[in-house]
């Protein structure tokens, strides 16, 4: 299960949550509206490892290395 780092559309909030899919919906811990995927924050490979090839944006990917 991926963390991934979340922005609030509404009150601009910036916060992680555990999905069991990238594409999960994930709501906002402050205002319980609908938040979208931020791709700011560092990638990491399955193992554990810092990539500089990943964009985060999991549908264009085949895969982590």
């Amino acid at each position: 299960m991926p963390l991934l780092e979340y922005k609030c559309k509404i009150c601009g909030k910036v916060f992680d949550e555990l999905v069991k899919k990238y594409d999960d919906e994930v709501f906002c811990p402050d205002c319980n509206q609908k938040a979208d995927r931020c791709y700011s924050g560092q990638m990491y490979t399955q193992t554990g490892k810092q990539t500089k090839k990943c964009s985060g944006n999991c549908k264009n990917c085949s895969g982590c290395g």
